[in-house]
């Protein structure tokens, strides 16, 4: 039995002979999510850069105005005291003017003078007294520049709170998966390995897949299933049924592949056929066998045949135990990639402070 599969991956992959397998890709979408991660965190941390720049220069500037402002008022308060002496200097000459009728005309060119520069005072007076309103009114403007900056910089600061707390909670995830995905591996493994009394009759492989030499299932060169595997197949369908009942673990499998494997002996095209027919088997006995338990997950269950295609004994695969080896049947669990996706999106939607 196979069916198609729809999924965000192209993890299926169809043989000439029309036979589908799965490749996981599960690596791939940790590498993209680490590529992500580094963008973001390089990302943040050259807007703090430019943030910090920004601030120092407010600084600087505002540390200059108040330095002439300082200037601007002991300007303003010599332009007083001299104002004050002007006027000391009037009441002396009329003074003079009442008292020495004689000296009336150079009492008047001196208080006209003095009136001239009593003018002169009060327009630099009002003129500076501009130049503060119009410097009070930019240290103004720049205390309020200097606190949006800080605002920014502490919405900056709860950003990266954020981001760190959302990266926390997405590495839980992701290893919560991951742990999930072995659980149930090693699950079902110490299951059949209990029932066959040999633990070293079912193992699980780099890739997680659980690996079952087909003499457990099958006579060489045959695809009937032996009376003897029945036990090993119906604790298979026990495990199974435990764990696509749990909807925690249903959330995250995409899809159980029952693949067959032969040695490189006889013909390709035949070896094909053999292990195509033997998955299709197992796959018929689980389905059918134990009141149909699994019927309501059939939609989780697929098979393939890959004949000598990937053989797991490498260059031993010419040696009778290196044959044995890859005579197998191997059950592997595909993960949904939107369940992976999702934990991605989520980090990727925080909205990042914009610097105004």
């Amino acid at each position: 039995m196979r069916r198609g599969y729809t999924g965000r991956s192209d993890a299926l992959v169809k043989s000439e002979q029309g036979e589908q397998g799965f490749w996981p890709s599960y690596a791939d979408m940790m590498s993209a999510v680490a590529l992500i991660l580094f963008f973001l965190m390089l990302l943040s941390y050259t807007q703090n850069m430019i943030t910090g720049n920004n601030l120092r220069n407010t600084q600087k500037t505002l540390s200059n105005t108040e330095q002439t402002l300082s200037v601007t008022q002991q300007n303003l308060s010599d332009s007083m005291e001299e104002l004050e002496r002007s006027k000391l200097e009037l009441a002396e000459a009329q003074n003079q003017l009442a008292q020495k009728l004689l000296q009336v005309q150079n009492a008047e060119e001196e208080l006209t003078r003095i009136t001239g520069d009593l003018d002169q005072a009060r327009a630099t007076l009002t003129q500076q007294q501009s130049t503060l309103d119009e410097q009070q009114a930019s240290l103004a403007a720049q205390a309020l520049q200097l606190e949006q900056q800080q605002s920014l910089i502490a919405a900056q600061e709860q950003y990266v709170r954020d981001a760190n707390e959302e990266l926390l909670q997405m590495h839980n995830q992701m290893q919560t998966i991951s742990v999930l995905r072995l659980s149930i591996v090693e699950q079902i493994r110490d299951s059949i390995a209990q029932v066959m009394g040999d633990p070293n009759s079912v193992s699980i492989s780099d890739n997680g897949s659980i690996v079952l030499g087909d003499g457990v299932f099958f006579d060489i060169g045959r695809s009937e299933i032996k009376g003897e595997a029945m036990p090993t197949l119906n604790k298979l369908i026990d495990a199974f049924a435990a764990i696509l009942g749990n909807e925690e673990n249903t959330r995250y499998i995409d899809s159980i592949v029952i693949s067959g494997h032969t040695d490189n002996t006889g013909d390709n095209w035949n070896n094909r056929v053999l292990s195509t027919n033997r998955a299709n088997e197992v796959l018929k006995y689980l389905l059918s066998h134990d009141g149909g338990r699994l019927s309501p997950y059939v939609q989780y269950f697929s098979a393939a045949g890959y004949g000598e295609e990937r053989p797991i004994a490498g260059t031993d695969r010419i040696t009778e135990a290196g044959r044995a080896a890859n005579r197998r049947i191997e059950i592997s669990f595909i993960l949904k990639d939107e369940s992976i996706l999702d934990i991605v999106d989520s980090y990727l939607n925080l909205e990042v402070p914009q610097i105004g």
